[in-house]
């Protein structure tokens, strides 16, 4: 299994790490001003990515996983590669293919402009909005990270959220340029409405993916129960 796991995060950073470098060194879109290509949010997230998926790599050459059962015993970089999984790079990954999908099939004009195929190779597209969340998914199958406390782990999601959304409202207050067309369009009172639905979408990430790892480590988890009662009866 490590060796899978291995092979596995090293195909994902180096699928992730060539799609950013390629990105950032060889697409124009057209958009140089104040923050650059930094704006956008799936340039953010494909950094996210990269840096999990690194550190993930890094993780299973220094140490074995230790599953449901060896949580206590977890590294400093386990716990941090654990924390970034569930807080980070699920909820962000998610978001960014759900939504660019969503909006995509709504008017691909808001997200995605139709000039934009002349631009962007099929293949950068797909790495950037599309093969990230099956990565997410597979990882998770992979690997059982450990959730933090619940409000904890939403108040992380929620608050490099805002983080975002600030960064995106400076820029269209210093440079008059919004992002994304669908905040353009919207009345002040909207997108309002808008930035909290988004809140309350990346709080419901980070439950659906603590509920996706009990789900699959359902029988790991049940069999841990059952040796903590056994061990607390006895005590």
């Amino acid at each position: 299994m490590s060796a899978l796991i291995i092979l596995f995060h090293l195909i994902v950073f180096t699928i992730d790490a060539v799609s950013l470098v390629y990105d950032i060194g060889y697409i124009d879109i057209g958009h140089a001003g104040f923050g650059g290509k930094f704006k956008f949010l799936t340039i953010w997230n494909i950094c996210l990515q990269t840096l999990y998926y690194g550190l993930s790599l890094l993780k299973d050459l220094t140490e074995e996983e230790a599953g449901p059962a060896g949580q206590a015993r977890r590294s400093t970089l386990h716990r941090w590669r654990d924390s970034f999984l569930t807080i980070i790079a699920f909820p962000v990954g998610s978001f960014v293919v759900m939504t660019f999908w969503a909006l995509y099939a709504i008017d691909r004009e808001l997200v995605y402009p139709k000039r934009l195929d002349g631009i962007i190779p099929p293949w950068l597209n797909h790495t950037l909005h599309t093969t990230v969340l099956p990565f997410l998914l597979i990882e998770k199958s992979l690997i059982y990270h450990q959730h933090p406390k619940k409000h904890v782990g939403i108040l992380g999601s929620c608050g490099l959220a805002l983080i975002y959304l600030a960064w995106i409202l400076f820029i269209a207050y210093y440079d008059n340029f919004w992002v994304y067309p669908v905040l353009e369009v919207l009345a002040a009172h909207e997108r309002a409405v808008f930035i909290f639905v988004c809140l309350l979408f990346f709080a419901s990430l980070y439950i659906l993916g603590e509920s996706i790892t009990t789900f699959n480590w359902r029988k790991e988890l049940r069999v841990l129960r059952v040796v903590q009662i056994s061990r607390n009866k006895k005590d």
